[in-house]
C-alpha cells in the first residue's frame, strides 16, 4: 500500500507535499475533533457512526463540521488512492487558522484524512489505573477532541509500567475509561459498563456491544475493574479485547465467559456488515 498520501482540503496529495498551515488551531491549540475506525477488506468500518459522532463532538465545540457526503468522499478517494486493504483510518478536522491565542480565526476548517496499516493488538491486555482523574463536568466531557496530550501522559505510564492501556477514574472515584477505550466488566452474572454520566465517551463499538449483548450501564467505583472476575476494553481498533491483570494483579479468567461471548457476538457482526 502507499502510507505516503493524504486527503486533504480537497484533494489527495503526497504526505511530503501537504500544507497546514502553522497557525491552524489544529496545531496551535488542539481545536478540533477526530475519528479513527478500522479498515476491512478495503472499506471503513461503521464509518456512519463514526461520521455522526464528528458532527456531535464538532457541534459541542461550537465548530461546523464538514459536510459528511464531503467526508465520505474523501474517505474513499484515500483509500482508493493508499491501497489499504487492513488497518486504521483517521479523520481529523480542525477550526481552521487562527491567532496565536484561543481566539479562532472564523474562516474553513481544516479536514484530513489518512490511513495506515498496523499490527494486530495481543490477544489479551494488562491495565493500570490512574492517579488522574477525567472531568465528568468538564468542557470536552463527550467531546472526541484532538486535545490529546492527557492520553499520551496516561498511555506512556501504562506502558513504563509494562502494561497495554490505562484507565481513569473520573472526579467522583468511578471508573470512567481508558486513554482511547470503553471499559467492561462482569458484575455476577451480568456484563456492565460505566454510563456516559461518568465522563467517558461514547464509543462507537462501545455502543454496538451494548446493541448486541446484555450488557447495561452501570456507576461503578474504580474498584470494580480489579475486583471483577473478567473484564474487557473496547474500540474501533481493538475490538473486544480481554483484559489479563489490573495493576499487576491477574483477574481470575481471561477470557471469562461474557467475555467470549460478546467478542463472538462482535466478530458476527463484523461478517454481516462494513457499517451496522
Amino acid at each position: 500500500m502507499n502510507e505516503g498520501v493524504v486527503w486533504i482540503n480537497g484533494e489527495v496529495l503526497p504526505v511530503d507535499a501537504a500544507r497546514i498551515s502553522p497557525r491552524d488551531h489544529g496545531v496551535i491549540v488542539g481545536d478540533g475533533v477526530f475519528e479513527v475506525t478500522r479498515v476491512i477488506s478495503g472499506h471503513p468500518f461503521a464509518l456512519s457512526r463514526h461520521l455522526a459522532r464528528l458532527e456531535r463532538s464538532a457541534g459541542m465545540l461550537g465548530l461546523e463540521s464538514p459536510d459528511k457526503n464531503l467526508t465520505r468522499r474523501a474517505v474513499a478517494e484515500l483509500l482508493a488512492a493508499c491501497g489499504l486493504k487492513s488497518g486504521r483510518l483517521r479523520i481529523t478536522f480542525s477550526s481552521g487558522p487562527g491567532a496565536l491565542n484561543s481566539v479562532r480565526g472564523g474562516g474553513p476548517g481544516t479536514l484530513t484524512v489518512l490511513a495506515e496499516p498496523y499490527e494486530d493488538h495481543p490477544p489479551e491486555v494488562a491495565v493500570v489505573t490512574l492517579p488522574w482523574a477525567r472531568n465528568e463536568r468538564g468542557a470536552l466531557t463527550g467531546v472526541k477532541s484532538i486535545s490529546y496530550a492527557e492520553n499520551v501522559r496516561a498511555l506512556q505510564r501504562a506502558r513504563d509500567s509494562g502494561a497495554g492501556e490505562a484507565i481513569f477514574p473520573n472526579t467522583r472515584g468511578e471508573l470512567c475509561e481508558g486513554t482511547g477505550t470503553n471499559v467492561f466488566v462482569a458484575g455476577g452474572d451480568s456484563l456492565l459498563t460505566p454510563p456516559l454520566s461518568s465522563g467517558c465517551l461514547a464509543g462507537v463499538t462501545r455502543g454496538l456491544i451494548l446493541e448486541i449483548t446484555e450488557a447495561v450501564e452501570r456507576t461503578l467505583p474504580l474498584s470494580a475493574l480489579g475486583d471483577a472476575s473478567e473484564a474487557f476494553l473496547t474500540s474501533a481498533t481493538r475490538g473486544v479485547h480481554p483484559v489479563c491483570s489490573v495493576d499487576g494483579v491477574s483477574l481470575a479468567a481471561c477470557p471469562g465467559p461474557l467475555t467470549a461471548a460478546a467478542g463472538q457476538a462482535f466478530e458476527d457482526l463484523l461478517s454481516k456488515t462494513f457499517d451496522p
